[in-house]
């Protein structure tokens, strides 16, 4: 499994910095958001984070996850969430070359 993956950091990381890049934010149901960036974004290992026209889904690991609570929360506050707090993170990472776009949406638990 793939959660700690440098790569997936550097995505979320380069957005929180940068929030310029992102094309679209869609919050989906109360507890998960969607978000596009141009698929210009450098990232190592693109083909297999990103897959094209496919999904790529990761379980962030508890030690991602609490590591990276500060820049996890920025995300989360994008939901429409009662709860505070989450323990779980799910990502869902895939490439739409006809919008020419990566798809990251994050899913608190």
């Amino acid at each position: 499994m793939a959660s700690n993956s440098d790569a997936l950091y550097y995505v979320l990381s380069k957005i929180y910095h940068h929030p310029e890049l992102v094309i679209a934010t869609v919050p989906q149901y109360s507890n998960a958001v969607a978000i596009t960036v141009d698929d210009k974004l450098k990232v190592s290992d693109s083909d297999f984070y990103f897959p094209e026209h496919k999904l790529m889904v990761n379980r962030l690991s508890p030690d991602f996850v609490a590591k990276n609570g500060d820049l996890l929360d920025y995300y989360y506050d994008m939901t429409d969430q009662d709860n505070p707090g989450f323990h779980d993170v799910w990502i869902t990472t895939g490439h739409v070359s006809k919008q020419h776009a990566y798809l990251i949406e994050l899913y608190f638990e």
